[in-house]
């Protein structure tokens, strides 16, 4: 496939503005500053959070052995953030839920 036309940076920007609209309203009572940057997300992240009120993360929940292994975007935020963060876990439907014995939390 040639994705040489393809807009990378408008998809994000869509995907992004679509999950705020979600989460928060066609018009959120905060203001919200999203932007796409092509670099790796925590340095990123770190020198968005020097002129942020508050930095909102994905945590996606993989588990000890995985950030072990893997390491984590919203743990590296969590520890060296200049602003406060706030670290969310993706919804999850109801058949995944550890409550239920499944998944892994």
């Amino acid at each position: 496939m040639d994705y040489s036309d393809a807009d990378f940076d408008e998809e994000e920007r869509q995907q992004t503005q679509q999950a705020i609209v979600e989460v928060l309203g066609a018009d959120p009572q905060v203001y919200v500053v999203t932007e796409v940057i092509q670099s790796p997300p925590a340095p990123a992240l770190i020198d968005a959070s020097a002129t942020a009120d508050l930095l909102v993360v994905e945590s996606h929940g993989r588990g000890a052995f995985a950030l072990m292994l893997l390491g984590s975007v919203s743990l590296h935020c969590v520890q060296h953030a200049i602003c406060p963060v706030v670290a969310v876990r993706p919804r999850r439907p109801p058949a995944l839920s550890p409550a239920m014995g499944l998944g892994q939390g």
